[in-house]
């Protein structure tokens, strides 16, 4: 896991009588910005010798802060440091924990099912409608069989299914039952679980995990943990927990400064975004970002995974009677 303090970006342009090739790169450092301006130059010189030998890489790469496609390190505000865990600000103010080798994992909440036909009922409505408009004659009343039908069959759809959804406990038993089918098949583990917003929040004691390790993906694999999450972790070779509120949900309305723009230096002191973090800092006093429900397994605890589960808990205030967001 790699979060740099300073940035920087190159390009360069290579003209031929046939074509034209402009490439740029980003560099990044814990030092200087002189030194990830040197790495920015120094990736760019390799990448564009690649591309003119015929690799086919990326023209340039993509200003985010965090889970970019092509692999980057995380680009946020680093707020502090803790060992080799960091946190750090993201893109909409909110405080995150990144590690490189202890497992967290978030487990959503399904979406309510809707009433969507599926090709065989649209089909068979379809057909329905055609053998009335023929039978009567009637173009005008194929199209209302049509579509009375299909409004009537997509209700009829929704309402069934929803039923049958929450026979099964709804969303949160849902989730939960993965969790404890996960619990079971693991005697080996401890795990600590947390409610979030969301759904739930599993983290691992009993030993420090790689990110790109098979294990890992297993178990995301296995809770039906967020896709993009688990993509992210391969990519930037960490693992990542919210600790802090989410702005929308604890009453402010307006976008940290700048809205969703990758960190730079040069934000820090912003007198916007330094008004927008204290009344953000303020309203946060009032909210945990997750609240402690159990733990399981009685394997020894990891030092290093148990040291962090302190501090995740400390900053998501996760023993308080506070509501969550």
């Amino acid at each position: 896991m790699i979060v740099p303090a300073y940035w920087a970006e190159a390009r360069l342009q290579h003209r031929s009588h046939r074509r034209q090739v402009t490439v740029r790169r980003f560099g990044w450092s814990d030092s200087s910005l002189a030194d990830a301006q040197a790495h920015a130059d120094a990736r760019v010189q390799e990448a564009l010798q690649r591309i003119l030998a015929g690799e086919p890489l990326p023209r340039r790469e993509h200003r985010v802060g965090y889970g970019g496609s092509e692999g980057l390190p995380i680009r946020e505000e680093i707020v502090e440091r803790h060992g080799d865990a960091v946190i750090t600000r993201n893109s909409y103010g909110a405080l995150c924990l990144n590690t490189p080798d202890v497992l967290f994992a978030d487990v959503d909440f399904d979406a309510e099912p809707g009433g969507a036909l599926s090709w065989r009922g649209l089909l068979a409505v379809l057909v329905a409608a055609i053998a009335v408009g023929v039978w009567k004659g009637s173009f005008a009343l194929f199209l209302g069989v049509l579509v009375a039908t299909v409004v009537i069959a997509t209700m009829v759809v929704r309402r069934l299914r929803r039923r049958a959804y929450q026979a099964q406990g709804g969303p949160e038993a849902r989730a939960r039952a993965r969790i404890d089918a996960f619990i079971a098949a693991r005697p080996d583990w401890r795990l600590r679980l947390y409610r979030t917003p969301a759904g739930f929040r599993l983290m691992a004691l009993h030993r420090t995990f790689a990110p790109r390790e098979a294990e890992a993906a297993e178990a995301f694999r296995a809770l039906g943990a967020d896709g993009r999450y688990a993509a992210m972790c391969v990519a930037q070779n960490c693992f990542r927990a919210r600790v802090s509120p989410k702005p929308w949900r604890i009453g402010i309305a307006r976008k940290i400064v700048p809205p969703t723009a990758a960190w730079s230096q040069e934000q820090a002191q912003l007198p916007a975004r330094l008004a927008w973090l204290v009344d953000y800092a303020q309203a946060a006093l009032g909210y945990a970002s997750c609240r402690y429900v159990a733990d399981f397994g009685d394997a020894p605890l990891d030092p290093k995974a148990e040291a962090l589960r302190e501090l995740h808990d400390l900053l998501c205030r996760a023993d308080e009677a506070l509501p969550i967001a």
